[in-house]
């Protein structure tokens, strides 16, 4: 019996994001037609996109964890993610309780994947991973990378956070990325639930 393969999250190529970002930007402005959706030329078009790219790492998350006891939920290990990311927000400048309620919201849109990918692969044996990455030396260490990433946008962006704009400019940066990264309507549904925070 064939195994299908474990679809990966692209590999973008150095100065390749520059390009459709920069295009994104231009963008923006048709999405909203014409009006102000940023503050200070600040836009939610990296956050969005880094937090995809979190969202497409979940397939992997859900490979390494199918047939094997590791569960999904997994409280202890979420909680080392929600440590980690409030004290590095505290070392940014990022305030704790904002980075704790935007990486929970990032665990479940992750978790939003895991379940819909595990029901489907149990419903449809033929369509699971043929190949189980590790979670200790290949994901995590991305997850790890991408963490870092957003505590960072979260500083860069906080004039936008603030602004009357904010949930208006969030819209666009999520339509830019899931067309940018072609996302299908399971990572789309789960960008949608990591990014829940971001204007709150």
């Amino acid at each position: 019996m064939t195994r299908a393969r474990v679809p990966r999250p692209p590999v973008r190529r150095a100065g390749g994001a520059r390009g459709w970002i920069a295009f994104a930007l231009v963008l923006c402005g048709l999405l909203t037609g014409g009006r102000q959706a940023h503050a200070g030329g600040v836009t939610f078009l990296a956050l969005a996109d880094v937090s995809a790219e979190r969202v497409q790492i979940a397939n992997l998350v859900a490979a390494a964890k199918f047939g094997t006891p590791a569960p999904i939920d997994d409280p202890a290990r979420e909680q080392v993610v929600l440590d980690t990311a409030a004290r590095r927000a505290a070392e940014l400048g990022v305030d704790p309780a904002l980075a704790v309620r935007v990486f929970r919201d990032q665990i479940e849109a992750s978790k939003l994947v895991q379940r819909a990918l595990h029901a489907r692969w149990t419903a449809h044996p033929d369509e699971a991973p043929a190949e189980r990455p590790d979670l200790e030396t290949e994901v995590r260490p991305r997850l790890d990378r991408i963490t870092e990433q957003i505590l960072r946008h979260l500083r860069d962006t906080e004039p936008l956070r603030a602004s009357p704009t904010c949930l208006r400019a969030l819209v666009v940066g999520y339509r830019v990325v899931e067309s940018a990264r072609r996302l299908d309507h399971l990572q789309e549904l789960a960008l949608g639930r990591a990014l829940l925070s971001i204007c709150v």
